[in-house]
């Protein structure tokens, strides 16, 4: 969900937004890393964090710039031209998850660019019915399709044709890691929801799909782990809670701090794409405030 500038009631959570500036000494230094669903939200958070880290960044999404309303920060320049000025190194792949001739391109163009690739971060995902809540026997076969092909076959594509190329790589450091794939899930894939029964069965594919495949990419040093964010401040979120009453509740839902933010997810994404997850494969992390701890 894209980070947004707001006041009100979401104001109080905003901490930090993730920098693109390279410190030069990050956990990531050297990596390549390739992010879908970068031009916004949570994937333009993970690569201005992978680039602070130290990574060059593949930034692919369907276009540059968000579909959705930017907020006031995505205003400012797409997410590799940012990188970019801060003295990183990012470019942009326009790519459709759904389709397996071009994500085989994205990472075909990653390599080309920059010689390898050891992380690839499948993050690009809807959640059609945030704005448009179905109950199950309401709810469109076509709406159905749509979303498990993007937030689940788009995941089972970025993930086969990243192990590929990462089985043909050399070992990085001693540990003889080849590569980290981070799949993005979601709390509502770990719990439901009433009226997103779609969005929930897509993610919950994307959790249990990512320990079978992490089972088969062990063998070749590859770690496979998924992340589930909870609620972020976003203009998504602004959108789907529109009503002061909604919005306190569902901060209420996350009892440490209320709402994260974009850079919590970004956060735990490079942890899991570092050297200090040397042994963590096969692992669902909710990142959520609290909000399936209940």
């Amino acid at each position: 969900m894209a980070p947004c500038s707001r006041t009100g009631l979401l104001a109080p959570q905003i901490r930090t937004i993730a920098s693109a500036t390279p410190t030069g000494h990050g956990r990531l230094q050297g990596r390549v890393a390739i992010v879908t669903g970068a031009a916004s939200g949570l994937g333009r958070a993970i690569a201005f964090r992978y680039s602070a880290e130290g990574a060059s960044v593949i930034c692919a999404d369907i276009r540059e710039t968000s579909k959705y309303g930017a907020s006031e920060e995505e205003t400012r320049g797409t997410t590799h031209d940012r990188i970019n000025e801060a003295g990183g190194k990012a470019v942009f792949v326009s790519t459709d998850v759904t389709n397996p001739v071009s994500m085989e391109n994205l990472v075909e163009r990653a390599v080309e660019g920059f010689g390898k690739v050891d992380v690839f971060v499948n993050n690009a995902g809807v959640a059609l019915e945030s704005t448009n809540p179905q109950p199950v026997w309401e709810m469109p076969l076509e709406m159905w399709e749509r979303e498990q092909m993007i937030n689940s076959t788009g995941v089972f594509l970025g993930t086969k044709y990243a192990a590929r190329q990462m089985m043909r790589q050399d070992a990085v450091g001693s540990n003889g890691d080849r590569g980290w794939i981070i799949n993005i899930a979601s709390i509502l894939g770990h719990v439901g929801t009433n009226n997103m029964t779609s969005y929930c069965a897509s993610k919950g594919a994307v959790i249990n799909f990512s320990r079978a495949a992490a089972l088969d990419c062990a063998e070749h040093g590859i770690h496979v782990n998924s992340v589930g964010p909870g609620y972020t401040t976003s203009s998504q979120t602004e959108l789907a809670f529109g009503d002061e009453k909604r919005r306190a509740q569902l901060q209420g839902k996350h009892p440490f701090r209320g709402l994260g933010q974009p850079d919590d997810i970004a956060r735990a994404c490079v942890f899991l794409a570092s050297d200090d997850a040397q042994w963590v494969s096969g692992v669902y992390l909710p990142v959520d405030g609290c909000y399936t701890a209940r």
